[in-house]
């Protein structure tokens, strides 16, 4: 699985760092950082990283097919 992330659209809610802190994390800024960008997620992480797509209230997280 890998995740396309719109930068532009991240405001910073955090919700996916809640959902998968694995995955995804907001620096002191609130800028988002995707650990596996470029990369596939870990087969370990699938299952939170899919939650914390769904997550995004503002659709700035996006499963690659």
């Amino acid at each position: 699985m890998k995740i396309s992330v719109d930068y532009s659209r991240c405001e910073g809610h955090g919700l996916c760092a809640a959902q998968a802190p694995a995955v995804f994390t907001l620096d002191d800024d609130a800028q988002l950082i995707y650990r596996f960008e470029g990369a596939d997620v870990p087969d370990e992480y699938v299952k939170v990283a899919r939650a914390a797509v769904d997550s995004c209230p503002v659709a700035a997280l996006r499963e690659q097919s």
